[in-house]
Protein backbone atom coordinates (compact mmCIF):
# COMPACT_ATOMS: atom_id res chain seq x y z
CA UNK A 1 0.00 0.00 0.00
CA UNK A 2 0.96 3.28 -1.02
CA UNK A 3 0.97 6.12 2.06
CA UNK A 4 0.65 8.89 -0.20
CA UNK A 5 -3.26 10.07 0.21
CA UNK A 6 -5.58 10.58 -2.60
CA UNK A 7 -9.05 12.17 -1.34
CA UNK A 8 -11.90 11.45 -4.19
CA UNK A 9 -13.25 14.94 -5.89
CA UNK A 10 -16.67 12.75 -6.21
CA UNK A 11 -17.76 9.74 -3.92
CA UNK A 12 -21.23 7.87 -3.81
CA UNK A 13 -21.97 5.96 -0.30
CA UNK A 14 -24.68 3.20 -0.49
CA UNK A 15 -25.90 3.27 3.33
CA UNK A 16 -26.04 7.18 3.94
CA UNK A 17 -28.69 6.76 6.50
CA UNK A 18 -26.65 4.11 8.58
CA UNK A 19 -24.13 4.63 11.30
CA UNK A 20 -21.37 4.03 9.63
CA UNK A 21 -22.17 4.89 6.44
CA UNK A 22 -23.45 8.16 7.62
CA UNK A 23 -20.15 8.64 9.67
CA UNK A 24 -18.66 8.13 5.98
CA UNK A 25 -19.95 11.15 4.49
CA UNK A 26 -19.06 13.21 7.10
CA UNK A 27 -15.80 12.12 6.99
CA UNK A 28 -15.40 12.39 3.22
CA UNK A 29 -17.12 16.02 3.19
CA UNK A 30 -14.52 16.37 5.77
CA UNK A 31 -11.78 15.53 3.49
CA UNK A 32 -12.66 17.70 0.76
CA UNK A 33 -15.13 15.68 -1.16
CA UNK A 34 -16.86 18.20 -3.60
CA UNK A 35 -19.94 15.86 -4.18
CA UNK A 36 -21.01 13.13 -2.21
CA UNK A 37 -23.87 10.91 -3.58
CA UNK A 38 -26.00 9.90 -0.81
CA UNK A 39 -27.86 6.70 -1.26
CA UNK A 40 -30.45 5.48 1.17
CA UNK A 41 -33.61 4.09 1.40
CA UNK A 42 -35.83 7.22 1.62
CA UNK A 43 -33.61 9.15 -0.27
CA UNK A 44 -33.84 12.07 1.85
CA UNK A 45 -30.45 12.84 4.04
CA UNK A 46 -27.64 13.81 5.15
CA UNK A 47 -28.33 17.35 3.94
CA UNK A 48 -25.73 20.36 2.95
CA UNK A 49 -24.19 21.59 0.35
CA UNK A 50 -21.69 18.41 -0.41
CA UNK A 51 -24.15 15.92 -0.28
CA UNK A 52 -26.39 14.57 -3.42
CA UNK A 53 -29.10 12.26 -1.41
CA UNK A 54 -30.88 9.79 -3.99
CA UNK A 55 -33.02 6.74 -3.02
CA UNK A 56 -32.38 3.08 -3.49
CA UNK A 57 -33.34 -0.46 -2.61
CA UNK A 58 -30.83 -3.34 -2.35
CA UNK A 59 -34.08 -5.46 -3.85
CA UNK A 60 -35.06 -3.46 -6.57
CA UNK A 61 -32.35 -3.61 -9.61
CA UNK A 62 -34.43 -1.22 -11.43
CA UNK A 63 -33.56 1.81 -8.20
CA UNK A 64 -29.89 1.21 -8.70
CA UNK A 65 -30.09 1.25 -12.51
CA UNK A 66 -31.52 4.58 -12.25
CA UNK A 67 -28.96 5.89 -9.37
CA UNK A 68 -25.97 4.95 -12.38
CA UNK A 69 -27.80 6.57 -14.60
CA UNK A 70 -27.82 9.89 -12.87
CA UNK A 71 -24.27 9.84 -12.13
CA UNK A 72 -23.23 8.15 -15.50
CA UNK A 73 -22.07 11.73 -16.78
CA UNK A 74 -19.80 12.87 -14.06
CA UNK A 75 -19.50 9.04 -12.13
CA UNK A 76 -18.09 8.95 -8.87
CA UNK A 77 -14.61 8.35 -7.87
CA UNK A 78 -14.94 6.29 -4.95
CA UNK A 79 -18.29 4.25 -4.39
CA UNK A 80 -18.44 2.83 -1.11
CA UNK A 81 -21.51 0.23 -0.32
CA UNK A 82 -21.88 0.77 3.73
CA UNK A 83 -25.50 -1.51 3.90
CA UNK A 84 -25.54 -4.92 5.16
CA UNK A 85 -27.61 -6.70 7.38
CA UNK A 86 -26.75 -8.84 10.47
CA UNK A 87 -30.32 -9.17 12.28
CA UNK A 88 -33.58 -8.66 10.12
CA UNK A 89 -36.40 -6.55 10.21
CA UNK A 90 -38.28 -9.15 12.18
CA UNK A 91 -35.64 -9.29 15.18
CA UNK A 92 -34.13 -12.70 13.33
CA UNK A 93 -30.53 -12.82 14.50
CA UNK A 94 -27.48 -14.78 13.04
CA UNK A 95 -27.93 -18.37 13.37
CA UNK A 96 -26.06 -20.07 16.26
CA UNK A 97 -26.65 -23.78 15.14
CA UNK A 98 -27.61 -25.12 11.88
CA UNK A 99 -31.06 -26.53 13.10
CA UNK A 100 -32.04 -22.87 13.53
CA UNK A 101 -31.53 -22.58 9.65
CA UNK A 102 -34.57 -20.86 7.67
CA UNK A 103 -34.57 -20.91 3.84
CA UNK A 104 -36.25 -17.35 3.35
CA UNK A 105 -34.13 -15.92 6.03
CA UNK A 106 -30.96 -17.05 4.73
CA UNK A 107 -32.43 -15.15 1.23
CA UNK A 108 -33.05 -12.39 2.59
CA UNK A 109 -29.39 -12.50 4.26
CA UNK A 110 -28.16 -13.17 0.92
CA UNK A 111 -30.14 -10.65 -0.87
CA UNK A 112 -28.86 -7.88 1.24
CA UNK A 113 -25.27 -8.42 1.90
CA UNK A 114 -24.06 -9.97 -1.38
CA UNK A 115 -26.55 -9.84 -4.23
CA UNK A 116 -27.50 -6.22 -3.73
CA UNK A 117 -23.67 -4.51 -3.86
CA UNK A 118 -22.90 -7.15 -6.56
CA UNK A 119 -26.04 -5.05 -8.49
CA UNK A 120 -24.35 -2.20 -7.72
CA UNK A 121 -20.96 -3.31 -8.84
CA UNK A 122 -22.73 -4.25 -11.78
CA UNK A 123 -24.54 -0.86 -12.83
CA UNK A 124 -21.42 1.54 -11.63
CA UNK A 125 -18.03 -0.39 -12.67
CA UNK A 126 -19.00 -0.20 -16.45
CA UNK A 127 -19.14 3.77 -15.96
CA UNK A 128 -15.77 3.57 -14.69
CA UNK A 129 -13.01 5.62 -16.61
CA UNK A 130 -10.22 2.82 -17.82
CA UNK A 131 -7.20 4.45 -17.41
CA UNK A 132 -7.82 6.68 -13.95
CA UNK A 133 -7.75 5.51 -10.62
CA UNK A 134 -11.45 4.84 -9.28
CA UNK A 135 -12.51 2.73 -6.06
CA UNK A 136 -15.31 0.37 -5.17
CA UNK A 137 -15.31 -0.94 -1.95
CA UNK A 138 -17.80 -3.02 0.49
CA UNK A 139 -18.35 -3.27 3.40
CA UNK A 140 -17.31 -7.25 4.42
CA UNK A 141 -16.62 -8.62 7.52
CA UNK A 142 -13.84 -10.99 8.84
CA UNK A 143 -16.11 -13.72 9.79
CA UNK A 144 -16.30 -13.78 5.93
CA UNK A 145 -13.13 -15.34 5.65
CA UNK A 146 -12.89 -19.09 5.10
CA UNK A 147 -9.34 -20.18 6.56
CA UNK A 148 -9.90 -17.93 9.87
CA UNK A 149 -13.00 -19.50 10.71
CA UNK A 150 -12.74 -21.03 14.23
CA UNK A 151 -15.78 -20.71 15.91
CA UNK A 152 -18.77 -21.75 13.30
CA UNK A 153 -21.69 -20.44 13.54
CA UNK A 154 -23.15 -17.45 12.03
CA UNK A 155 -23.86 -19.49 8.97
CA UNK A 156 -26.03 -17.05 6.50
CA UNK A 157 -24.10 -14.05 7.29
CA UNK A 158 -21.07 -15.51 7.51
CA UNK A 159 -21.94 -16.81 4.16
CA UNK A 160 -23.09 -13.88 2.66
CA UNK A 161 -19.68 -12.33 3.70
CA UNK A 162 -17.15 -15.16 1.97
CA UNK A 163 -19.70 -14.88 -1.12
CA UNK A 164 -19.17 -11.39 -1.56
CA UNK A 165 -15.67 -11.39 -0.97
CA UNK A 166 -15.47 -13.89 -3.89
CA UNK A 167 -17.51 -11.58 -5.99
CA UNK A 168 -14.95 -8.57 -4.99
CA UNK A 169 -12.77 -10.93 -6.40
CA UNK A 170 -14.35 -11.76 -9.47
CA UNK A 171 -15.07 -8.15 -10.53
CA UNK A 172 -11.18 -7.55 -9.92
CA UNK A 173 -10.02 -9.47 -12.19
CA UNK A 174 -12.46 -9.29 -14.73
CA UNK A 175 -12.18 -5.18 -14.48
CA UNK A 176 -8.24 -5.62 -14.66
CA UNK A 177 -8.08 -6.84 -17.54
CA UNK A 178 -9.71 -3.27 -19.18
CA UNK A 179 -9.15 -0.61 -16.21
CA UNK A 180 -5.60 -1.27 -15.22
CA UNK A 181 -5.91 1.49 -12.35
CA UNK A 182 -9.19 0.20 -10.70
CA UNK A 183 -8.96 -0.88 -6.91
CA UNK A 184 -12.19 -2.96 -5.88
CA UNK A 185 -12.02 -4.29 -2.39
CA UNK A 186 -14.02 -5.43 0.52
CA UNK A 187 -13.12 -4.28 4.10
CA UNK A 188 -13.68 -4.91 7.70
CA UNK A 189 -14.93 -2.46 9.77
CA UNK A 190 -14.25 -3.81 13.24
CA UNK A 191 -17.28 -3.82 15.76
CA UNK A 192 -19.01 -0.60 15.07
CA UNK A 193 -21.16 1.36 17.52
CA UNK A 194 -24.25 0.79 15.18
CA UNK A 195 -28.02 -0.43 14.63
CA UNK A 196 -26.45 -3.55 13.18
CA UNK A 197 -23.77 -4.27 16.27
CA UNK A 198 -26.22 -3.11 19.31
CA UNK A 199 -27.71 -6.51 19.62
CA UNK A 200 -24.36 -8.19 20.43
CA UNK A 201 -22.50 -5.47 22.12
CA UNK A 202 -22.90 -6.65 25.80
CA UNK A 203 -21.06 -9.47 25.35
CA UNK A 204 -17.62 -7.68 23.74
CA UNK A 205 -14.42 -7.42 25.13
CA UNK A 206 -13.92 -3.79 26.73
CA UNK A 207 -12.71 -1.19 23.88
CA UNK A 208 -13.59 -3.56 21.36
CA UNK A 209 -16.44 -1.23 20.24
CA UNK A 210 -15.82 1.88 17.75
CA UNK A 211 -17.41 4.97 17.47
CA UNK A 212 -18.75 5.24 13.89
CA UNK A 213 -17.05 8.44 12.80
CA UNK A 214 -13.87 7.01 14.24
CA UNK A 215 -14.33 3.52 11.98
CA UNK A 216 -14.90 5.68 9.18
CA UNK A 217 -11.74 7.52 9.15
CA UNK A 218 -9.98 4.10 9.64
CA UNK A 219 -11.39 2.91 6.73
CA UNK A 220 -11.03 5.83 4.41
CA UNK A 221 -7.31 6.14 5.28
CA UNK A 222 -7.06 2.73 4.22
CA UNK A 223 -8.82 3.09 1.05
CA UNK A 224 -7.00 6.24 0.20
CA UNK A 225 -3.37 4.59 0.57
CA UNK A 226 -4.41 1.70 -1.70
CA UNK A 227 -3.02 0.60 -5.39
CA UNK A 228 -3.68 -1.26 -8.21
CA UNK A 229 -2.28 -4.25 -7.06
CA UNK A 230 -4.18 -3.97 -3.87
CA UNK A 231 -7.68 -4.81 -5.83
CA UNK A 232 -9.49 -8.18 -4.79
CA UNK A 233 -8.66 -8.38 -1.10
CA UNK A 234 -10.20 -7.48 1.61
CA UNK A 235 -8.67 -5.20 4.24
CA UNK A 236 -9.03 -4.46 7.71
CA UNK A 237 -9.64 -0.76 9.64
CA UNK A 238 -5.85 -1.38 9.86
CA UNK A 239 -5.02 -1.83 6.86
CA UNK A 240 -4.47 -5.37 7.31
CA UNK A 241 -5.41 -7.87 4.42
CA UNK A 242 -7.78 -10.61 6.51
CA UNK A 243 -7.38 -13.91 4.65
CA UNK A 244 -9.74 -15.23 2.25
Amino acid sequence: MNEVVKWPRTAAVFGSSGGIGRALCDALAEYGCETIHAGSRAGEEPVGPQFSPFGFDLRDESSIEAAAAAMKDDPPEWVIVASGVLTLADGTGPERTLKRLDAAAMAEVLALNTIGPALIAKHFLPLMPRSDRFIFAALSARVGSISDNRLGGWHSYRASKAALNMLLKNFALEMGRTHNQGVIVGLHPGTVDSRLSEPFQSNLPENQLTEPHEAAGNLLSVLASLEPEDSGKVFDFKGDVVPA
